[in-house]
């Protein structure tokens, strides 16, 4: 049939279309999820006067907040007061650059930031933040450490799919794409997780320790990045389970053609 082979060109060029647009959406998603993992701003506090806090506690507040010895209600009070950010690995607070001596409110300022420890990230979370007679909470401290790991297992799970798709390009094959597109699905579960346990555990601690009246908090743009690149790899992993399994639907088909 003089059709056919133009049939089974439009096919080809319709399961290419499909991974390039697959492949492009996992490039986005992979560099989303690395911007929002590498930067401090998933939750941001912003205070009306934190140049007039600062003044009034002088050093101290710095000093609290750098030392290794410093509790989640310590540097959370600072984040309060200075205009603070976190992110998955620091948290940072916004001070003048001579808050070291007492001076009027000062507009020159200056964000420092200090990272969170291997140890804080696996830290447990008590019922009384800084309280540490209270007891565990364990729904804070789970949280806390889910929203550490399951960013990298979505980036590992979402490289080792670009890997089998290599492979699958060396081998000229689009069988192997299935297994690419399932391990996109469950890097997008696992950031999806890792948003779900994020605003989970900022909501349980803002039930501990309330914003004060005169702060406001929202989520910041590292947080939208993760929102962001979850539907993606959705998307990507729906692209590419779609080509290999019409593809192999069509190249059924066309063989059982060619037999009759």
């Amino acid at each position: 049939c003089p059709c056919a082979p133009t049939q089974g060109a439009m096919m080809d060029n319709r399961f290419a279309t499909a991974l390039v647009i697959a492949c492009v959406l996992s490039l986005i998603s992979t560099i989303y999820m690395a911007a929002s993992i590498g930067t401090d701003f998933w939750y941001e506090y912003h205070t009306l006067s934190p140049a007039e806090n600062v003044s009034e506690a002088g050093r101290s507040i710095w000093e609290e907040f750098v030392s290794k010895d410093a509790d989640e209600k310590t540097y959370t009070d600072a984040l309060f007061r200075c205009n603070g950010t976190v992110g998955l690995w620091r948290r940072c607070i916004t001070v003048p650059k001579n808050s070291h001596w007492y001076s009027p409110p000062e507009t020159d300022m200056t964000t420092n930031c200090i990272s969170f420890s291997l140890s804080d990230q696996f830290v447990e979370k008590y019922i009384e933040p800084g309280n540490h007679n209270s007891g565990t909470d364990l729904n804070r401290t789970y949280l806390w450490r889910l929203q550490f790991l399951l960013p990298f297992v979505s980036i590992g799970l979402m490289c080792f799919g670009a890997l089998i798709g290599l492979c699958a390009c060396a081998c000229r094959s689009l069988y192997p794409a299935i297994a690419t597109g399932i391990l996109h699905f469950l890097a997008g579960l696992c950031t999806l997780g890792l948003v779900g346990c994020y605003v989970a555990g900022i909501e349980l601690l803002h039930r501990k320790l309330p914003l004060p009246e005169d702060v406001r908090g929202e989520f910041g743009w590292s947080f939208c990045l993760a929102c962001v690149s979850a539907p993606l790899q959705f998307m990507a992993a729906a692209l590419f389970i779609w080509a290999a399994r019409t593809n192999r639907k069509e190249f059924t088909l066309l063989k059982a053609y060619r037999v009759a």
